[in-house]
């Protein structure tokens, strides 16, 4: 019965985020014995989210009905990635890849397969805007030994 009184007032307050007072109200209404079906239909969640709450709170009480809250940080590149895509970009591919110029697709699968760094041609492609690189224009330069950033497209 306390666990219950302490589930309204969770549920009741104004202080609390409504993903954990949806996540109460889950295990709130699984006591007072609604069915699980119907629980999911009233707060718009899924059958396995209405499980999943209810076992976090059998295990941890009202602690396990906080954390693990979406949206967090994404995990950062580190700055040698971003360095070796720079630099892979202002060279010439090598020989084994059959390519006369870098692109973001071709860049990403090689530092994969030859150097078992995982970044997708969304990042290279990133990088490459933000320091003014193209894969075809920095092979162009390396060709005719222009030596002009500006017309090379790295300022």
């Amino acid at each position: 019965m306390e666990q219950a009184a302490e589930l309204r007032e969770l549920v009741n307050s104004r202080d609390v985020p409504a993903d954990i007072a949806t996540r109460g109200r889950i295990v709130l209404w699984s006591g007072e014995g609604r069915r699980r079906k119907d629980i999911a239909e009233l707060l718009g969640v899924s059958l396995p989210t209405v499980d999943r709450w209810k076992a976090r709170y059998a295990d941890r009480g009202l602690a396990g009905l906080e954390g693990e809250r979406p949206g967090g940080a994404r995990e950062q590149v580190p700055a040698r990635v971003r360095s070796r895509v720079i630099a892979l970009t202002r060279m010439t591919p090598p020989d084994g890849t059959g390519l006369s110029h870098w692109s973001t697709r071709e860049l990403a699968k090689y530092l994969e397969r030859a150097e078992n760094v995982t970044v997708s041609w969304h990042y290279v492609a990133r990088v490459w805007r933000e320091e003014s690189l193209r894969g075809r224009y920095a092979r162009f330069c390396l060709w005719h030994g222009i030596e002009s950033a500006t017309y090379c497209g790295h300022e």
